[in-house]
């Protein structure tokens, strides 16, 4: 009868043990849950933390090497100005005769400049003339034959050549009445143009001729050179003292001698149209040194 009583006694105390033990537990587990949870969290803090000692770390190293940098160029800086300081310096030392040698020089420079302006301008001038004086000519000399007459620009001078038959008979150093109404019109036109010369060349071929009046082509050169000259004086009012006469004879040729073609070509007179001699050399003269 005892043991009965026990036994339910016994069975009651297990159940209530037992209930007891599964709160606890469940309150374990509730409790070990938040434990994990905060564990969780405090771990992301960490992980969060470490991240931003990094980029810290990083930002760090960066402002570093900006500061080194700009202490390399501090000095660079530094070590240009005192460059520049002792360049100051070796400036300040010019004497007063150097800066007066400077200031001459600036001077010289500047009248070169001004030399080479007033060249430049004075060739353009001359270009201007040269080609109003080209249209003038062959304007009035247009109704003769261009095998007789050629005007062209060499050298920066107007060239016009005329053939030895327009002008003269084999031999002969007398202008011939036609040609006198070539030269008139030449003639105009230098009367035009008062402040250019006149050079009028004689050319021949390379036959020998040897006269009572000629010894030689130098002769016959010079003599047509002559003739052509007296005749634009007298005749046509050039002024004598714009003109030269020269004589060439067979030593400027314009093609070979060879053919009678090439002869007849270099059987010519030249009349050259150029810039006084004396404004021509003075042009060329450089700028006195105020020195």
């Amino acid at each position: 009868m005892k043991k009965l009583i026990f036994m339910p006694f016994l069975l009651s105390v297990v159940f209530l043990s037992s209930c007891v033990s599964q709160k606890k537990y469940t309150a374990s587990l509730n409790q070990n849950s938040t434990l994990e949870t905060q564990l969780a969290n405090c771990t992301e803090e960490l992980n969060e933390s470490k991240n931003k000692r990094l980029i810290l770390e990083s930002d760090l190293s960066n402002e570093r090497n900006k500061s080194q940098n700009l202490n390399q160029q501090l000095e660079y800086f530094k070590s240009t100005n005192s460059n520049l300081i002792d360049q100051l310096s070796a400036l300040s030392v010019v004497s007063q005769s150097g800066a007066e040698s400077i200031k001459k020089s600036l001077e010289a420079l500047n009248e070169q400049n001004k030399y080479i302006k007033d060249l430049t301008s004075s060739m353009q001038r001359k270009d201007s003339i040269n080609l109003s004086l080209v249209m003038n000519l062959k304007r009035s000399l247009d109704n003769f034959d261009d095998e007789d007459i050629s005007i062209e620009v060499k050298k920066g001078v107007v060239y016009v050549s005329i053939s030895d038959k327009m002008l003269f008979k084999s031999g002969s150093y007398r202008v011939g009445t036609q040609a006198e109404e070539v030269l008139g019109k030449i003639a105009k036109i230098i009367n035009d143009h008062k402040e250019l010369d006149v050079l009028v060349e004689g050319h021949t071929d390379n036959v020998p001729i040897s006269t009572d009046c000629m010894t030689d082509n130098w002769d016959l050169s010079a003599k047509r050179a002559t003739s052509i000259v007296r005749l634009m004086q007298n005749k046509f009012a050039v002024d004598p003292a714009r003109m030269t006469a020269g004589g060439r004879s067979e030593y400027v040729p314009k093609m070979s001698n060879e053919t009678a073609k090439g002869k007849a070509i270099n059987r010519r007179t030249e009349i050259i149209i150029l810039p006084k001699l004396d404004q021509f050399f003075k042009l060329l003269e450089p700028p006195v040194s105020k020195n």
